[in-house]
């Protein structure tokens, strides 16, 4: 099998974008790649993350090194709640008269639903405190256009599916669900009072190569190819509106153009049942999946669906990876880098 790298999973597209872009959470799942596809479309890419332990760091570790190998962007290990050391790179490219940065792009967080319920002060830390103070240095800075990395947890319960931007988001299920509602206010705060342009987008799902160990498309495809058990909750009837990371960044670079303040589900207008999930991945590897079923977990949501109208008409943006195609390329991800991809903790 060739050796994958991310110019294999990255398509250029063409897109009107400022030439100067900060992307926090570099070395995370989204923002690596989007990282990668700005560089490769020519734009000058400064990256930040602080490497923080929310999962297994060999995987933030192997995209920090495919970052570099790229060559041309400009790497930092910071936090976004150092507001000395934030303050400082903006300061260091910050021009006489010109802000430091076209762009920020927020993708730094903690994610994760069931770890915020045990864990709910980390998620106000870096989605609420991390996002104010970013949105702070954009304001004493200059920079004009922000990018706020959200979730489709917003949504909660009562709607109907597919989900839409319009609908009410006061009633979230999760501490990380309320955690980015907060970040969402906080963004158009900054919007009204100092004239930020901003572009909020509730991703759905996010999977692919290097993805996240807590999510399932990568947990399972460990735990299955491994013969090691895996953990359902309820009957795996509840679906996911499952998106391929590639496509996920091309909507977030798109996202650049000027909207004012803008809400923007990205998805792929496909949910997928998880028992569907589970039998892709026992094709794709050749295994048997060992079920341990559980109660339904209060936190989960039932179904996840986004309605990406908005996304088409205002962005030009649409998922153009089918989901088969996209997680055969995240189990052959996983086999290209099993030795130690099989050991990452996906408890």
């Amino acid at each position: 099998m060739p050796e994958l790298t991310p110019s294999a999973y990255f398509a250029p597209v063409n897109s009107a974008i400022p030439e100067k872009i900060l992307v926090t959470g570099a070395a995370g799942f989204i923002a690596s790649r989007v990282c990668a596809l700005l560089h490769k479309q020519g734009h000058q890419v400064i990256g930040l993350d602080n490497f923080n332990d929310a999962y297994d760091v060999r995987q933030k570790d192997w995209r920090w090194a495919q970052l570099e190998k790229m060559g041309g962007l400009e790497l930092h290990r910071l936090d976004l709640t150092d507001e000395s050391g934030l303050k400082k790179l903006f300061a260091q490219h910050a021009n006489t008269g010109q802000p430091p940065f076209s762009a920020v792009i927020n993708l730094a967080a903690r994610a994760g639903v069931r770890a915020s319920v045990e864990n709910p002060a980390v998620y106000v830390s870096a989605n609420v405190s991390g996002s104010l103070t970013l949105l702070e240095m954009c304001r004493q800075f200059g920079v004009k256009k922000f990018v706020l990395a959200s979730t489709s947890s917003l949504y909660g319960k009562d709607h109907a599916t597919p989900y839409r931007e319009d609908m009410n988001t006061d009633r979230q299920l999760s501490p990380y669900a309320a955690t980015k509602k907060a970040a969402e206010a906080m963004a158009y705060t900054y919007h009204f009072l100092h004239k930020l342009d901003v572009s909020v987008l509730r991703y759905f799902t996010v999977y692919g190569p290097a993805g996240r160990p807590d999510m399932t498309p990568l947990r399972f495809t460990q735990r299955i190819r491994e013969g090691r058990t895996i953990t359902v909750f309820g009957d795996g009837s509840q679906s996911r509106d499952f998106t391929y990371v590639d496509d996920i960044a091309r909507g977030t670079i798109a996202a650049l153009r000027p909207v004012g303040y803008e809400t923007f589900n990205l998805g792929s207008d496909q949910p997928l049942k998880l028992n569907a999930l589970i039998e892709s991945i026992e094709e794709l590897t050749g295994k048997k999946a060992l079920i341990d079923y559980r109660p339904w977990h209060p936190a989960d949501m039932a179904a996840t669906w986004a309605d990406i109208t908005k996304a088409r008409k205002q962005l030009d943006w649409s998922p153009q990876t089918n989901f088969r195609a996209g997680l055969g390329k995240l189990v052959a991800w996983y086999e290209e880098n099993r030795a130690w991809a099989k050991e990452i903790d996906t408890d």
